[in-house]
């Protein structure tokens, strides 16, 4: 019993994310005090745009030096919901380990996303948000980097942000899918297909009952709760729209 519980302890890898900007050892530093197994580290998409690139070699050859693994997720950096479904990325892919995330290694709207997807997939209370105070701040110049040394890693609660039931994330998915438009007869057939909705096969009006189903299991979470949707009556039809907060939505939850 003891041999099972010791492979179960050791199988469990300590996992940073780290966005990368001008630090580096406000990356290295902690996950190597911190016994990090793996070092996830979030790097700007357009790599012609990006200053880090010297930074990012040396904080590679540091942290595998240490023989700590280091990866990479590529985002736009400048772009929250982005930065958000990076780091949800990570989340589900090491959601058997434990998360540490960096909130102090890169840019601001960085650690703003950074900390939204750790309050909002933080499903197995597995994932730790961070921050690293600097030792020194020198200052940017463009070679070297904005801080040196760590004086201090001060834990962050992870206070938790609602997410969507995932019938509706699912359902959000087919409205994108669809150029986020489709009418409410359309959704309700798509609805039946994909399971997010159940009618009564007793039912003596099917199509009656497969509306109410929907009115009230999707369209109304969707529109009243979420404000992802907008339904419109054009001609005899009723038009299921997605609204721009579902747009957004649905860059970081689908």
């Amino acid at each position: 019993m003891h041999t099972v519980h010791t492979m179960a302890k050791i199988a469990k890898l300590r996992i940073h994310i780290a966005p990368v900007g001008y630090e580096i050892d406000r990356i290295v530093l902690p996950a190597i005090q911190e016994k990090a197994d793996k070092v996830w580290l979030l790097l700007h998409e357009n790599k012609s745009e990006d200053k880090a690139g010297p930074f990012i070699s040396k904080i590679t050859k540091q942290l595998e030096k240490q023989r700590i693994e280091v990866v990479t997720q590529y985002h736009d950096r400048r772009d929250l919901f982005k930065i958000i479904r990076a780091v949800k990325n990570i989340i589900e892919k090491e959601k058997h380990n434990d998360l540490y995330v960096n909130l102090a290694s890169g840019s601001k709207i960085q650690a703003i996303g950074t900390m939204m997807a750790c309050m909002m997939f933080n499903e197995h209370q597995n994932v730790h948000p961070f921050y690293v105070e600097a030792k020194n701040y020198p200052g940017f110049e463009g070679k070297e980097p904005i801080s040196s040394g760590i004086k201090d890693i001060q834990d962050v609660p992870p206070y938790s942000i609602k997410t969507p039931d995932p019938k509706l994330v699912q359902a959000l998915d087919i409205i994108t899918k669809h150029k986020g438009k489709l009418t409410k007869k359309e959704m309700a057939e798509l609805a039946v297909t994909h399971n997010l909705i159940t009618v009564n096969a007793h039912e003596e009006n099917q199509s009656q009952a497969r509306f109410a189903s929907l009115d009230k299991n999707i369209i109304q979470p969707l529109e009243e709760q979420w404000k992802f949707i907008e339904v419109e009556k054009i001609g005899r039809n009723r038009w299921i729209k997605i609204t721009e907060e579902g747009r957004h939505a649905a860059e970081f939850l689908i």
